[in-house]
């Protein structure tokens, strides 16, 4: 590997947590009127057009299961998500927002409405499409390449070429 690879990798993916940071601000901000936290609509916007098992809002978001099943549990307790049984597998349960949980993230709207179209006006809808579509394209790489092999096996040994994300 290069090391402008290396810089690519790493410039990557410290852009990407970045993004997710300011992304999670943007979220908690525009959720906070609505009652909500930035994770809680996530989850309920996992489900709002079909009801999941925990385990596959958890592939969808890219976080724990663990992590999903507290925040569904505490949706649940505050009304805004129940439990319906799984005709696909007795012990996980599918969740699906109230309508409490869909009139929570209606009230969102606008305020993303606004965001959004300010957001498009600032980088260009076009360019915009372009990064997002340049996101995903990325994404569906990464999870073709799969978790990292053990490179120190299979690279030749130039200890002058590691690289870590500064």
């Amino acid at each position: 590997m290069s090391r402008e690879e290396q810089d690519l990798l790493s410039g990557a993916a410290l852009t990407a947590f970045r993004l997710n940071g300011q992304f999670l601000d943007i979220a908690e901000e525009l959720a906070r009127p609505a009652g909500l936290t930035a994770a809680w609509w996530q989850v309920l916007g996992a489900v709002l057009d079909e009801p999941l098992p925990v385990a596959g809002i958890a592939r969808v978001m890219g976080i724990t299961r663990q992590s999903v099943q507290r925040i569904a549990d505490l949706l649940v307790d505050k009304g805004l998500a129940e439990y319906r049984p799984n005709p696909a597998h007795r012990r996980a349960k599918l969740v699906h927002p109230t309508a409490e949980g869909y009139a929570a993230v209606r009230r969102i709207s606008p305020g993303h409405a606004a965001y959004a179209a300010r957001l498009s006006k600032a980088v260009g809808r076009n360019e915009l499409r372009r990064a997002v579509e340049a996101m995903r394209d990325l994404s569906a790489v990464l999870d073709q390449l799969g978790a990292p092999t053990n490179a120190a096996a299979e690279a030749p040994a130039d200890h002058n070429t590691a690289h870590s994300p500064r």
